[in-house]
């Protein structure tokens, strides 16, 4: 009874997380030249980490940041088209997937760090980035303190307080523990970490140091009020954070404005109908048509 109660936890831990499990196969059945082969596989070595990513096509640089307990298979139905104008980089954050962890303790700064250094190291002055989830909170670390290396930024299922989340989401986050580790051993999550991880054994260490990190509590409102690169908002109608966050978080950017009077504002709002966080990026019938043209606008039409 004690372990189906932690794995019945962990499954509310793995919505939160957001791992939005899709099949590498799903690279073969894109339509586009990048959709018969796998990206190229490269390693940087950044803050003490070797920070695994992979390219996919050319153009001006778009960064992929996963969920947690994900990686770049996250983004298998997103790829193929974004990589038919741009060129995408999808990384694998610190513990996660190809890249080893290290003895630092996990936070969004300390992330977001990384994916500042990696920008300088592909020898980018400027990148879009696109975080999903834990992803997306790194992102927005990156915009926070980094905001020169950011040129738009793209924000999915992504809470800018942890007081947003609903409260089953954060019941979940106190499963994120070694025994929940154990439980999931026979998990497609724990099936990926291991067939690319350089240390599966660590798995327990992955599971335990997310799951300090996101009990922590934080709210980065200020620092969000204060940021002016293009923005693109997108949750679900069903998320881990009810729509009225995401509406105040659009209006922190400068949106919610008379748009006929006072004109557009840089940033910009979604919410997808009939959507989970757990689904959220297996929908891209309704994403691809919204990351394309914000992705695409000049810098001064993208709002």
């Amino acid at each position: 009874m004690r372990k189906q109660t932690i794995i019945g936890a962990f499954v509310s831990a793995l919505i939160i997380l957001g791992f939005g499990f899709v099949s590498r196969d799903l690279f073969g059945k894109s339509r586009g030249q990048v959709s018969a082969q796998k990206g190229a596989g490269n390693y940087a070595s950044v803050n003490g980490l070797e920070l695994y990513y992979e390219v996919y096509g050319e153009g001006q640089p778009l960064i992929l940041l996963h969920g947690g307990l994900g990686g770049i298979v996250d983004f298998s139905q997103l790829i193929p088209t974004l990589a038919e104008s741009r060129q995408v980089i999808a990384v694998e954050l610190q513990g996660h997937g190809h890249t080893a962890d290290s003895d630092r303790p996990m936070s969004f700064e300390s992330m977001a760090d990384d994916i500042a250094a990696l920008i300088d190291y592909l020898g980018y002055e400027q990148a879009d980035l696109l975080g999903y989830s834990l992803g997306g909170g790194v992102a927005l670390q990156t915009a926070i303190r980094h905001p020169e290396v950011v040129r738009k930024l793209i924000l999915v299922s992504t809470p800018y307080r942890q007081a947003d989340i609903f409260p089953e989401y954060l019941a979940g986050m106190s499963a994120m523990n070694a025994q929940a580790a154990e439980a999931m051993l026979e998990t497609p999550m724990y099936q990926f970490y291991a067939s690319v991880a350089p240390n599966p054994h660590n798995w327990p260490i992955l599971v335990t140091k997310l799951g300090d990190l996101l009990r922590q509590d934080y709210n980065w409102s200020d620092d969000v009020a204060a940021l002016s690169m293009p923005t693109l908002i997108v949750v679900g109608d069903s998320d881990l954070i009810h729509p009225a966050p995401a509406v105040e978080l659009f209006g922190l950017l400068g949106g919610g404005v008379p748009g006929d009077f006072a004109g557009l504002p840089h940033s910009q709002l979604a919410i997808l109908p009939s959507t989970t966080h757990f689904t959220i990026l297996s929908r891209g019938n309704l994403l691809l048509p919204l990351l394309t043209p914000f992705l695409d606008a000049p810098l001064t039409e993208a709002g």
